[in-house]
């Protein structure tokens, strides 16, 4: 029996529970609008909501932009933990994608996202939220439409497991070791493409290079050989 199998036999002896985001919030708000012209090179940390489609996966540790506090004038601030959802964007399918953020710093959110604070474990919720029967629930009841909106009272309805803590953890480990596992191999065929393309240009241009007689640097070298063989 595997370390999370016996966890989940101690601990969850009745099955797993499931609760909805809203049971298991502790606050949920909405950010607070930054426009493009308020992002500067350095200054708060900040996130808006464009960012968790196009820029943030499931978890993220540093902000890419950056505000003038001052230029914010209604503040709404996220930190280590707390999870963010993107509630417009241009499809049903990815509404309301959702990511954890596990950085030091105290960042400002941006307008259309929702921040949720929680007791659970943040690398867990943004797991759970990544997968296909959470997402459905997202889409849930959407229309399609040029701008496609989710809002607070849809998300709090979105129901999760929610394992005691030491059971997220062991999850969160198994997951964690698996992406990096994912991402050595994703590097090493990388690598071994790169190889192979680098191979085929050389026998590419090898074969398409051709001396007086109309013969191929390739051919002259296998008749090279041949005529040294023979001596």
């Amino acid at each position: 029996m595997s370390r999370l199998e016996e966890l989940i036999t101690e601990l969850c002896p009745n099955g797993m529970e499931y609760k909805s985001l809203g049971e298991i919030a502790l606050s949920i708000y909405r950010g607070s609008g930054i426009t493009r012209d308020q992002i500067r090179d350095q200054g708060i940390p900040c996130v808006r909501y464009g960012e968790i489609y196009t820029t943030y996966d499931i978890w993220f540790d540093k902000c890419v932009s950056f505000t003038d506090e001052s230029l914010i004038l209604n503040k709404k601030y996220f930190e280590y933990g707390d999870v963010l959802f993107a509630i417009t964007g241009e499809n049903v399918e990815d509404i309301a994608k959702s990511c954890v953020y596990i950085g030091n710093e105290r960042c400002l959110a941006g307008g259309d996202i929702v921040v949720m604070k929680h007791s659970q474990n943040p690398k867990y919720l943004s797991y759970a939220l990544s997968t296909k029967s959470a997402q459905s629930q997202k889409s849930k009841g959407k229309v399609k439409s040029k701008v496609v909106h989710s809002s607070v009272p849809s998300i709090q309805k979105i129901l999760i497991p929610v394992p005691p803590l030491p059971v997220q953890e062991e999850i969160v480990r198994i997951l964690d070791n698996f992406a990096e596992l994912t991402a050595e191999l994703t590097a090493e065929l990388t690598a071994e493409l790169n190889k192979r393309k680098q191979q085929y240009q050389y026998y590419r241009d090898s074969l398409l290079t051709f001396d007086k007689r109309g013969a191929t640097s390739q051919t002259d070298r296998q008749t090279d050989r041949q005529t040294d063989r023979q001596r």
